[in-house]
């Protein structure tokens, strides 16, 4: 598939995932988001990790986080959300708005951040400098890398491939988690990659169920050569579903 059919096949993905998801009342979504919730408190890749990035969710239309989030914060974990910001970066270097992950400093912190225009809690510009960051360098001031041992990621649509069994993942089409995951690669110091060179932190979504293409949908999750498989994806029915190196 060449770039143009790619982005075409994407974009109707998301349209139809668009379309399905407005039928769901805030209520299911609601239920979805607290069997997730469960289901993350048994977790071992969460109950094990000491620094997870979290997105934060919009108002309706996605599973949602903030249980998640004010767990993991009276848990005594470091948690980092998402950032963005302008890249300065020309054209041809690279996107011109970057996503980092910032640390969160309590329940207050958290509970102090104003909403965007897309009803999404917002990290505010003056006080990234006083937070921890998961790529160090912002508009040209370094900062020492935080190494991040879990990253629960959003998402359109997900689905396992048939030949290789990794899980894969439709995004927004902004590109934010596939750049950051690049910059993040190549930050990460030697001692937080695994052998085949990938950094060691682990990489999960957090979905509704109607999101999931099972292989009977006749859907499937368009991906390129820079779209990168995720490590599972944890569904709104409580299931989670774990990439796989067999056929399946």
């Amino acid at each position: 598939m060449n770039t143009s059919s790619l982005r075409v096949a994407k974009d109707q993905l998301r349209l139809s995932m668009k379309t399905r998801l407005k039928l769901l009342s805030n209520d299911a979504i609601a239920s979805q988001s607290s069997q997730v919730f469960d289901a993350l408190l048994t977790f071992r890749p969460y109950i094990n990790a000491k620094s997870v990035a979290i997105y934060l969710s919009m108002p309706g239309g996605e599973l949602q986080t903030d249980s998640i989030v004010r767990h993991a914060l009276s848990s005594g974990k470091q948690v980092f959300i998402p950032y963005l910001h302008k890249s300065g970066l020309q054209p041809s270097d690279g996107p011109a708005r970057l996503m980092d992950m910032v640390s969160l400093k309590g329940i207050a912190d958290y509970e102090s951040l104003q909403r965007d225009k897309w009803g999404i809690p917002s990290v505010d510009a003056a006080t990234v400098s006083q937070r921890k960051r998961s790529v160090g360098e912002l508009g040209g001031d370094k900062s020492e890398d935080a190494a991040l041992d879990l990253i629960l990621m959003p998402g359109v649509a997900f689905d396992r491939d048939p030949i290789s069994g990794t899980v894969r993942r439709l995004g927004h089409g902004k590109g934010f988690y596939d750049y950051f995951l690049h910059r993040y690669a190549m930050a990460a110091a030697e001692a937080d990659k695994a052998s085949n060179g990938r950094p060691t932190v682990l990489l999960y979504a957090l979905g509704l169920r109607e999101q999931f293409l099972s292989p009977t949908s006749g859907e499937s999750v368009p991906v390129g050569p820079h779209d990168q498989p995720i490590d599972g994806v944890l569904l709104g029915d409580g299931e989670i579903i774990e990439s796989s190196t067999e056929t399946t």
